[in-house]
């Protein structure tokens, strides 16, 4: 359900009063402050409903099972199966950082955060494609170890241990699979649970070609692979997540036809200040001013909120009209 709150004052400088103030200085100003709560622009979708149960089950599943991992591999020596309890541990701080900040993104803004708390989601997605470089780090780090100094692998405890990680990591990662695409930061949680799902069945292949063949080796090349099928998938989330940390427009949000869009109005004659950024992974803000020489300024406010919103799903829009042209003003 969305709902829009605008209000605008205009200043025709000609010492009439008509919703807001009046001064004599040769042109006007309409300011428009449109929220659309519930048609959010990231990748052209609707805000995702996080819900907490999502990442609650993620968190209780995945924490029991890196408690019995790391256990199994206590008691099997294996390092192996040590060393992805600790890749597993680094996916459960993701979960639970991706799941504060959808719930801290629901609260409401207050009078020192006017904007709420959207951006923790984008942090979030930051942080995770950090941990996830981290993990694989960790395990590039061990794979070489282990090339160097081939360790005995306990194959079939790593191969049952690693085939129960893979069934609950791939159904932690189904969970977010179907918003994966629209929330920056419900990706990175999707990303952490497949990047687990493909290191335990990437370890069960492991596992079964070592109790085969005696190849040790197989073990830290399979590791290998693993990582680097998991940067490809971390690049994109980590470069999606600075940008939006640095407030460029959300992938999918194309800024030229916005400009383009909305210098097509009739009527407007310049379009500057254009400014488009994310308020969270799932919301996106433009800001901008429109030149202009129609006299039903309040009509083109709703024309080009309604532009922003249902062309572009744009949330929160900002307008300032202007008629006639400005003198230079660098802090206007």
């Amino acid at each position: 359900m969305a709902h829009d709150h605008a209000h605008s004052h205009s200043e025709d400088h000609g010492h009439s009063e008509d919703h807001g103030h009046s001064h004599d200085h040769g042109h006007d100003h309409d300011h428009s402050h449109s929220h659309s709560h519930g048609l959010g622009g990231h990748h052209h979708h609707g805000p995702v409903d996080t819900g907490d149960w999502r990442y609650a089950v993620g968190l209780i599943v995945n924490l029991a099972f890196v408690a019995v991992e790391f256990g199994a591999g206590v008691i099997s020596g294996s390092t192996a199966l040590m060393a992805d309890a600790g890749h597993n541990l680094s996916d459960v701080l993701g979960l639970a950082m991706a799941g504060g900040a959808a719930w801290l993104a629901r609260r409401t803004a207050v009078a020192a955060k006017t904007y709420g708390y959207g951006k923790a989601t984008i942090l979030a997605a930051l942080f995770n494609a950090l941990l996830l470089i981290f993990a694989c780090g960790a395990i590039v780090f061990e794979a070489i170890r282990r090339l160097n100094e081939p360790a005995h692998v306990a194959s079939t405890t790593v191969m049952i241990v690693a085939g129960i990680g893979f069934v609950l990591n791939l159904g932690t990662a189904l969970l977010f699979l179907k918003d994966q695409h629209k929330d920056l930061n419900v990706r990175g949680a999707y990303l952490h649970m497949m990047a687990d799902a493909g290191v335990s069945i990437g370890v069960v292949i492991a596992g079964a070609a070592i109790l085969f063949t005696g190849w040790t080796i197989i073990d830290p090349l399979v590791s290998l692979l693993i990582v680097a099928v998991i940067m490809i998938g971390t690049w994109g989330l980590l470069k999606d997540s600075v940008n939006l940390a640095l407030d460029a427009a959300p992938r999918g949000v194309d800024v030229t036809a916005i400009r383009t869009a909305l210098l097509a109005l009739p009527g407007v004659t310049a379009v500057h200040d254009l400014h488009v950024w994310g308020l969270s992974t799932t919301d996106t803000a433009l800001t901008a001013h429109l030149v202009h020489d129609r006299p039903d300024a309040d009509a083109l406010l709703i024309e080009a909120q309604t532009l922003a919103r249902k062309r572009f799903e744009i949330s929160h829009t900002t307008l300032q009209l202007e008629s006639g042209v400005l003198p230079d003003c660098p802090d206007c």
